[in-house]
């Protein structure tokens, strides 16, 4: 934790600067704020007093190993929501992974529109089964999948997040892409190049990716 305030302890003094009385799709006032590309959202450990919504850009959560190395959570795309813990602090680090604007949620007011609102409660019932459902997905990816599977199941993942005609935009770097799918960057740039050389898919740029095969992806990443 850093020696200064945290990004979330002085979230709520910025109010008036970045503006205040942003009512989220949960039916609950927040704090719309901006986060410049690597910026630091919250530590790993810090209290958890905000739940954030993603308006524009990417985020994403993480932990730094204890040999140094950093393990990718999730990535958070627009309309995602992220920050909600089981316990009071935040167990994983977040970050911007681009500049991104999110809105900010105290915590404790959802609870108490949860406790008063059954559709609230819901949603929330919701995100949560969704949080668990991506999470077992990842862990089974990360234990019984070769490098191409990985590869393969992220950018089909990325293009169903991502809607584009044939193709995918990628936000995030490709040690970031490593780091969630648990590989080294040069494994997944071999990979990718890999696949476009089975014909599965074309990179006109590093951070751009036709899928020219996406059924062949499919039986890949299944």
């Amino acid at each position: 934790m850093h020696a200064e305030l945290s990004a979330e302890r002085t979230l709520w003094a910025q109010a008036d600067r970045i503006g205040a009385g942003t009512v989220d799709p949960l039916g609950v006032d927040g704090v719309k704020t901006t986060y410049v590309r690597n910026e630091e959202i919250y530590g790993e450990g810090e209290p958890g007093t905000f739940v954030y919504r993603v308006l524009s850009g990417v985020a994403r959560t993480y932990r730094i190993l204890a040999d140094g190395r950093r393990q990718i959570s999730e990535f958070f795309l627009p309309g995602d929501v992220f920050g909600l813990e089981a316990g009071v602090d935040h167990s994983l680090s977040a970050e911007a992974v681009s500049d991104c604007v999110l809105v900010a949620i105290r915590r404790s007011h959802l609870a108490e529109r949860a406790n008063q609102d059954s559709a609230t409660a819901q949603k929330l019932w919701s995100l949560t089964l969704h949080h668990l459902g991506r999470s077992e997905e990842h862990m089974l990816l990360l234990g019984r999948k070769n490098a191409s599977e990985r590869v393969a199941w992220f950018l089909l993942d990325m293009a169903k997040r991502i809607p584009a005609q044939g193709q995918v935009d990628l936000p995030m770097s490709r040690q970031d892409i490593a780091d969630y799918l648990g590989l080294t960057i040069e494994t997944v740039s071999r990979t990718m190049t890999q696949l476009q050389d089975d014909d599965l898919i074309a990179l006109p740029t590093c951070r751009r990716v036709m899928l020219s095969n996406r059924m062949g992806l499919s039986h890949l990443a299944a």
